[in-house]
């Protein structure tokens, strides 16, 4: 009986075979991906490493890179690299390269600076060449300015023709004498000579258009500041600033408020209807030509009136262009030279050598 029983296989077996087997196959999957891994991990180690060390590597500089411009042409229609980052590159520039090709406008011409002419009368005494020296070393620094030399005198004087020779400056040297009879104390001054001065400035311009310029009487015996003849260099008309040291003031000036003239500051006769000084005013070169008949008058002026009967012919208080931050700035004095004390000098000359002074 027992041997024609079949025997059957354990449970165990039975229950364990099919799971066994799946088990196995997870196994050899996991297996090949670890190997597989372990396999590219060298290699993947080998990129980061190379990745970090190309970082940490200086960046190249960069090279502008030519690049051409349509509107840029050249022989036979070839294009012209144009590079970036040149000096010529940057905001706004690019309309003035593309256009170097076309026409362009002419460039507009800067307007020419106004001459100053200045009108100085001198006459022979022991001062006149040191207050010329003083005056000349002030003009030279002055641009556009044209010196009317006129000296009191029948004749040119070899002084003041060998001082204009070396001074270095665009000048004109006119002479007329003062008649005796008005070389009393207490008349005007320097009448003829400002006169002689304002005839070649009205001649010289007779039969040519005048171009900008300023007139100014530049007596030798005040000290002027550079600035000054930047101020009158603007004048319209007739402009106006302070003086210093005359009138027995410290300064004298013309009152401004809002920009206007409206009376004077001084110590001697307020009631002028110009009261201001010789060194004190300027006058624009088309007034002066427009006015042929205004000059400095001997008849009917009174000591001190010669600036207020010159200035009623050419404009009025009202048109005055006030200068020097409206007249608060005092920037030409009236300085005058000591008097010499000549009392040892010998009455003839002594000396083996002549020295002009």
């Amino acid at each position: 009986m027992r041997s024609g029983v079949p025997r059957l296989a354990p449970l165990r077996g039975r229950r364990g075979g099919p799971g066994v087997r799946e088990a196995g196959g997870g196994c050899a999957m996991k297996s090949v991906l670890f190997s597989r891994f372990f396999i590219l991990l060298p290699w993947i180690l080998i990129v980061i490493i190379m990745l970090d060390v190309d970082t940490r590597k200086p960046a190249p500089p960069l090279t502008p890179r030519p690049y051409f411009s349509p509107y840029m042409a050249g022989r036979g229609g070839a294009r012209l690299p144009l590079r970036k980052g040149g000096p010529e590159s940057g905001p706004g520039r690019s309309s003035q390269k593309s256009n170097e090709s076309g026409p362009h406008p002419p460039p507009q011409p800067e307007p020419p600076l106004p001459t100053i002419y200045a009108i100085t009368p001198t006459y022979s005494r022991p001062v006149q060449k040191a207050e010329l020296t003083r005056l000349a070393n002030t003009f030279r620094q002055v641009a556009q300015l044209h010196w009317i030399l006129v000296e009191d005198a029948a004749a040119r004087s070899e002084l003041v023709s060998r001082f204009l020779a070396r001074a270095g400056l665009p000048s004109t040297h006119l002479h007329v004498p003062t008649p005796r009879r008005y070389k009393r104390p207490g008349l005007p001054r320097a009448t003829e000579q400002r006169n002689a001065g304002l005839t070649w400035l009205r001649q010289r311009h007779q039969h040519q258009r005048a171009q900008p310029g300023v007139l100014f009487f530049a007596d030798d015996d005040n000290t002027y500041s550079l600035e000054l003849f930047q101020e009158m260099r603007t004048t319209r008309k007739v402009s106006v600033w302070p003086v210093g040291l005359v009138g027995g003031r410290r300064y004298e000036r013309p009152l401004v408020e809002n920009g206007k003239v409206v009376g004077w500051y001084t110590g001697w006769r307020a009631d002028r209807p110009f009261a201001i000084d010789m060194a004190g005013f300027a006058v624009s070169l088309q007034v002066i030509l427009s006015n042929p008949k205004a000059v400095f008058k001997r008849h009917g002026s009174q000591p001190g009136m010669q600036e207020s009967d010159f200035l009623k012919q050419i404009t009025t208080v009202e048109e005055l262009e006030p200068k020097a931050s409206n007249c608060t700035k005092v920037l030409v004095w009236h300085t005058r030279t000591e008097k010499v004390n000549l009392a040892n000098e010998p009455k003839y000359h002594l000396d083996t050598v002549k020295i002009e002074v």
